[in-house]
Order: structure tokens, then C-alpha cells, then sequence
């Protein structure tokens, strides 16, 4: 069962991306109704790889990679997207695609600092002359912090584009509770499968947030130039302190009391998750397969219904893999 947990993903545009401990595959559908796959091994950097058991650093090392997989993912997905038929030009960017999706990391990186950590700061300051109390100013903040998620969530989850994302959100979920619980990964056996799962990126990101309410607490209420300041040094901290928390909760939630304290996370994964259709959950099983494949591990279940197609990450189809 250990093993099986080191398996999980995130959606694309129209599509999952599935990763294990040495592999990742993007599963995308084309507008022709195929399944297009890229797989690739991931590489990790050697200094990463030391320090991937040291508790609070492995943390900052495995967001990191995260992020920037993910993005190049979803960078993949998009300009799958594009593609129209098997005479389009190849799917990959200009030679200077590395430096833009640095460029878009570095821009999402601080867009997310600056509404989720500056902003709340900004908008409890303007009435901080009145609160008295250091305690009641970082909860005040951490409220608005709070407010501004579920405000930003349920927003963009109501753009169209945006609700089919989280209708392959949720059926990567399904395919991995699915395989969790060893049921054969078929569309048919995958589709009662629970929408929710422990170690979602919505219940970490809530997670990040409580966490930064009891960080900042202790540091009390210094001038308004360190507090920015510590906002934005201390985001890899937290993060790395959430990393661990949902990593512990992970491997204990057969414990009911770490059932009842992770509740608010699996509840808020309702705004970042839809049900998904039968198609949107063949193409998650398909991306697991994959990587399961790619790592000398038998997938239980039948072929898929659709074609699917191998590419590399350029798009350029690979001829004898399927």
C-alpha cells in the first residue's frame, strides 16, 4: 500500500498529468477523440536527492519540482491543444521555450505571494491603527487570507474552461483512490470512486494558510516593512511545514482523529473538483497506466476504448509505443 501512494497528478487542458516516484505521463484529448500521451523519466537534481529524506528541506525541493513539472505539463497540454490534425507543425515552442516557462513560473510564484500573503497584510493594515491586540491583527489577516482562497476558488470555477479542468481534477482523484484501493482501472470500476483524496494540492494550499496564521502569530506585529518582508521569506517555510503535515496525515489516515482534522481540506477540494465523464476518466487511467508501465508495474483492467497515441514532448508521434 506504500507504494501505491507515491502515485498521484494533477489536471491539464483537457487532460492528467500522473507521476510515480521515477516517471511522469501528460494523457491529453484531441479534438479526433485520441488519447495523446507523453511520458518522459524525471530527473531530479543531485543535491535534491540528499537531502530528500531531511525532514522541512525535502519539502522546498519536492514543491519545486512540482511546480516546475507541472507547469511544464500544462505548457505540453496547451499546445497539444493547438494541434488540429497529424500535419500540424510540432508541438514544441520557440528555443527559447525553457526561458518563457521559467518566466511564467517566476510570474505565477509571485502572483500567488502577492494576492495570497501581501494582499490580506495590505487590506488589515489600513484599519491596524484600531486593533490593539497583536494576536487579533494576524487572525484578522489570516481571515481575509482565508476569504480571498475561497473567494478566488469559487470564482474561477465558475469560467467554463475552468470547470472542465476541475472535471479532470476529479477524475485524476477517482483513478487514484481507485488505485489505492487495488480495484482494476477500468472507466467502469474507477467511476464510484470518491472525488476527494488526502493529499490534494486545495487541501495543502488550505493547509499553507493555517499554518502561516500561527507563524506569523508568533512573530508578532512588527513595522509594516518587516511584515511584508517576512511574508514573502517565509512562504518556502511554511510551505515546507505543510509539505510535512499533509505527508504526515497521509501515512496515518487510517487514524479517525487525523480523519476529523484533515475534514476542512477534503471539504474545500469540493470547489476545485467536478464529476467527470466517461471520457475525462479514461484519459486519467490512461495517463497512470503509463507511468505504472514505465515503472515494471501491471496495471489490472482492459485496454482503452479510444486510440491512444505516444508523442514526445515535442509532439512528434513515437512510432511501436502505444
Amino acid at each position: 500500500m506504500a507504494d501505491r501512494r507515491v502515485y498521484g497528478g494533477q489536471a491539464v487542458l483537457e487532460g492528467v498529468m500522473m507521476r510515480g516516484r521515477h516517471d511522469m505521463a501528460v494523457a491529453v484529448r484531441v479534438p479526433s477523440g485520441e488519447i495523446v500521451v507523453w511520458h518522459e523519466p524525471m530527473k531530479r537534481a543531485t543535491f535534491g536527492q540528499r537531502v530528500r529524506n531531511v525532514p522541512l528541506l525535502r519539502g522546498v525541493f519536492v514543491l519545486w519540482d512540482t511546480l516546475v513539472l507541472g507547469m511544464r505539463a500544462l505548457v505540453f497540454s496547451a499546445n497539444v491543444s493547438l494541434a488540429v490534425d497529424e500535419q500540424s507543425q510540432p508541438l514544441a515552442p520557440s528555443p527559447r521555450a525553457d526561458g518563457l516557462l521559467w518566466l511564467t513560473v517566476a510570474i505565477s510564484l509571485l502572483f500567488s505571494i502577492g494576492l495570497f500573503f501581501v494582499a490580506p497584510l495590505a487590506l488589515v493594515s489600513l484599519g491596524d491603527r484600531w486593533i490593539t491586540r497583536d494576536l487579533v491583527s494576524n487572525l484578522a489577516e489570516g481571515g481575509v487570507r482565508l476569504g480571498i482562497l475561497l473567494g478566488y476558488l469559487a470564482l474561477i470555477g465558475r469560467m467554463p474552461d475552468i470547470r472542465r479542468v476541475f472535471g479532470y481534477h476529479g477524475a485524476e482523484h477517482k483513478v487514484i483512490n481507485a488505485y489505492e484501493a487495488e480495484a482494476p482501472l477500468t472507466v467502469e470500476a474507477v467511476r464510484p470512486h470518491s472525488l476527494l483524496h488526502p493529499r490534494c494540492g486545495t487541501g495543502f494550499i488550505l493547509i499553507v494558510v493555517v499554518i502561516s496564521i500561527l507563524v506569523f502569530a508568533l512573530l508578532g506585529r512588527p513595522p509594516l516593512v518587516w511584515r511584508v518582508l517576512s511574508r514573502v521569506v517565509l512562504v518556502p517555510v511554511i510551505a515546507a511545514l505543510a509539505y510535512e503535515f499533509i505527508r504526515w496525515t497521509a501515512t496515518h489516515y487510517r487514524y479517525r482523529i487525523v480523519r476529523v482534522v484533515t475534514w476542512p481540506s477534503l471539504i474545500l477540494q469540493r470547489l476545485t473538483t467536478r464529476e467527470p465523464d466517461d471520457g475525462m476518466l479514461e484519459v486519467a487511467i490512461v495517463a497512470l497506466r503509463r507511468v505504472l508501465a514505465a515503472e515494471g508495474h501491471e496495471a489490472v483492467g482492459s485496454e482503452p476504448r479510444s486510440p491512444v497515441v505516444a508523442v514526445d514532448q515535442s509532439g512528434r508521434r513515437l512510432v511501436g509505443v502505444t
